[in-house]
């Protein structure tokens, strides 16, 4: 058993009693944070319920973690309107994954024209796989050249402003973690955000999105 010096030890009580309060407030932060520490112990059932909560107060990350949980099953059964439910939350507050697994569900169904919608909207967000689908469109030739080039500006833009060197180094340190299962993070699809990390799935997979 390691002893914390008293300095660690009084942050570590300052920190816990902040949290608490927090999350005697409702703080939809605090609530998704104890439901990332069930999810962590493997309690499904009570993750799914603080994420609820959560998603509820507006959390756009437990709103996407619902949508994760729906499809795989964990914690509450399978319901694909459900699933699509929570995603489209997550999307319409600005998640860009969320978006782009939209954009993933309207491409495996053939709705090509509604696809590239979504995947504009999450390059312009600075989503890197959605690019990539829209370089696949244009070669197919759904997406103009013209908005294509406006999707990598718009990109490029995102990803320009959202550079620092401390999250380029937080981004690094991710890479190099391998602590399962953990949830999502803000420096994008790099880091070991999403249950899709735990369960071994590439993200959207599940909706067709190797059509192309």
């Amino acid at each position: 058993m390691s002893i914390l010096p008293a300095s660690d030890a009084k942050s570590e009580e300052e920190n816990e009693r902040r949290r608490k309060k927090r999350f005697e407030a409702n703080d939809p932060f605090a609530l998704r944070e104890v439901g990332r520490k069930h999810f962590d112990d493997r309690d499904y059932e009570r993750a799914f319920e603080y994420f609820t909560k959560a998603a509820d107060l507006g959390d756009v990350e437990a709103q996407f973690n619902l949508s994760l949980m729906y499809r795989e099953g964990l914690g509450v059964e399978k319901d694909e309107k459900m699933e699509l439910y929570y995603e489209e939350e997550a999307a319409i507050s600005g998640d860009p994954s969320s978006r782009y697994s939209l954009g993933c569900h309207e491409g495996g169904n053939g709705r090509y024209d509604r696809a590239v919608k979504h995947w504009i909207i999450a390059a312009n967000l600075g989503d890197d796989d959605s690019i990539e689908k829209l370089k696949e469109m244009y070669k197919c030739g759904y997406v103009s050249k013209e908005d294509f080039a406006s999707a990598l500006r718009g990109h490029q833009a995102a990803v320009d402003a959202t550079k620092s060197p401390q999250r380029e180094l937080a981004g690094k340190i991710l890479q190099q973690v391998s602590i399962l299962p953990t949830f999502r993070g803000p420096w994008g699809r790099g880091d070991h955000r999403s249950i899709d990390r735990l369960m071994n799935n590439t993200h959207g997979d599940s909706y067709g999105c190797t059509w192309l």
